[in-house]
């Protein structure tokens, strides 16, 4: 079969419409709840085909855990040469991102698509929190290669407990500390056994 009788690809998939998608399955994500949503109802409002929804995802779960990523910032993993100058860096980090009103709102609509949908769940652990939980291990490895830590303290309950600290702190916040503060302050509970 020479080049010419090859078949070429299909029209490139544009930008535009993908931001489209995506901005209408967080709206309705935010009216009308995972649950309730449909694809259909999505490329209704994207003003595109299912077809094209389908092209780029195998479903709903799918969709919604990148049209939530697609509004949160990316987490960098610090390198200051020491853990606790680190640690400060990530929660920081992670107020600027959090703690405005559209982070307040995309935690929400993470805690709920999860709650009520375990493939949701699945497919959001295993695309975003999962490589992120992998990426903070190398700030507890390299804590470690410094004996700022015990050999055996694990990454992935550090991060762990860290979000859930995070989250709890987001829901109920504390009246007689800042949010970071009292993130830090629970941390080092944690990490101070583990710095024996």
């Amino acid at each position: 079969m020479d080049d010419a009788s090859k078949k070429l690809p299909g029209r490139p998939r544009s930008a535009q419409s993908h931001q489209a998608i995506l901005q209408a399955a967080l709206e309705l994500l935010a009216e009308v709840g995972f649950e309730v949503m449909s694809i259909e109802a999505i490329a209704a409002r994207a003003g595109v085909g299912k077809t094209t929804i389908y092209r780029r995802y195998n479903g709903k779960e799918e969709l919604v855990a990148d049209a939530i990523e697609s509004i949160r910032e990316k987490v960098i993993i610090p390198n200051t040469g020491n853990l606790w100058s680190d640690i400060d860096v990530l929660i920081e980090n992670a107020a600027q991102i959090t703690l405005s009103p559209l982070g307040r709102q995309t935690v929400a609509m993470i805690i709920s698509s999860a709650a009520s949908n375990s493939g949701f769940a699945q497919i959001y652990w295993t695309k975003y929190l999962q490589p992120r939980r992998q990426a903070f291990a190398v700030v507890i490895e390299r804590a470690k290669t410094r004996d700022e830590v015990q050999k055996d303290l694990d990454p992935g309950l550090v991060f762990d407990t860290m979000s859930g600290i995070m989250l709890y702190a987001l829901i109920f916040q504390p009246t007689s500390e800042a949010w970071t503060v009292y993130v830090r302050r629970a941390l080092s509970l944690l990490l101070r056994e583990a710095s024996g």
